[in-house]
């Protein structure tokens, strides 16, 4: 039998509230040594996702496993899975330490294990200090070392890099990073594409509730193409070469973006035509064009950016 430990499966899940279908037959799975990135546009139904696979909604139909089990069967649910949700809340008036210690003794974890993942998420030195001083991106370590408080082998993270700054975030992906090396499952809810396509090796993408792509973001980038870059003295005669065959745009600085060809082929039309070329190079498309290209997002500030809330 095939080994599940650390194995994300959502198979066929539906969750209506109302006559809202949130998520509609989704189906998809998260391998251990992974870090995947789960992606959709505002209301697409990502957080609905993982509090269905974290057992705090109920689906309508279909069903959710880690390591092949609802969460509501693991035997030590802290031990198995970690989350960050972007709405977790702490108690003001208890220090960093003290929080952690509470999650704890519920857990049946060693109080020691507080002290130690303070220091894996950097947070040592504000141990002591009481929560309601935290900035967000306190928050966001103080929320992390919570979900790794169990050693868990899967992490669900929603929105982590929230509030972090610059070196926080450089941080927080060589940190996920490293937990991947390790073995550890991690799938990662985000908006911020940019800092995801640096982190994330796999992603999941969709869109009014059903899958839209997952695999490789390698594959990904391939399969969705690229574009050719040219600068040439003689771009019209290449152009016109090209016509019929591929979609040229004309850059400002007098070259060329060629989409359908091959950088090859477009070499092979500019040597057949004796086209001079000075420069021959792929653009690949990078996550943000790939995302917009799948989901039909516009890509207009705050369509994408903001945080789903409700149902969503």
């Amino acid at each position: 039998m095939e080994d599940e430990s650390g194995r994300i499966v959502v198979s066929g899940l539906t969750k209506t509230f109302g006559v809202v279908k949130a998520v509609d037959d989704l189906s998809f799975t998260v391998e251990p040594g992974t870090v995947t990135g789960f992606l959709g546009p505002n209301g697409a139904g990502k957080t609905t996702t993982l509090r269905c696979v974290l057992g705090l909604v109920t689906p309508t139909s279909g069903r959710t496993a880690i390591g092949g089990q609802p969460y509501a069967a693991l035997p030590t649910p802290p031990k198995t899975v970690g989350a960050l949700l972007e709405a977790s809340s702490f108690h003001p008036a208890r220090t960093a330490r003290n929080h952690l210690r509470v999650y704890c003794t519920v857990s049946g974890i060693p109080k020691r294990r507080a002290d130690e993942v303070l220091e894996l998420v950097g947070l040592t030195s504000a141990a002591n200090r009481k929560v309601k001083g935290f900035s967000m991106g306190m928050r966001q370590r103080l929320g992390l070392a919570t979900a790794l408080l169990g050693d868990p082998k899967v992490l669900i993270l929603d929105e982590p890099a929230n509030g972090l700054d610059p070196e926080g975030i450089q941080w927080l992906r060589q940190f996920l990073r490293h937990l991947a090396e390790d073995g550890r499952t991690i799938l990662v809810s985000s908006h911020m594409l940019n800092e995801v396509e640096q982190t994330v090796d796999h992603v999941v993408i969709i869109n009014r509730g059903t899958l839209v792509r997952q695999g490789r973001l390698a594959d990904l980038a391939d399969h969705h193409g690229h574009a050719v870059l040219v600068q040439s003295p003689d771009t019209d005669k290449l152009a016109t070469a090209l016509e019929g065959r591929a979609e040229i745009t004309r850059l400002p600085e007098g070259g060329l973006r060629i989409t359908g060809p091959t950088a090859a082929e477009v070499g092979h039309v500019a040597f057949t035509e004796q086209v001079e070329l000075h420069e021959l190079s792929t653009e690949k498309s990078d996550l943000e064009q790939i995302f917009f290209a799948l989901t039909g997002d516009t890509g207009e500030v705050g369509h994408f950016g903001d945080v789903e809330g409700g149902a969503a």
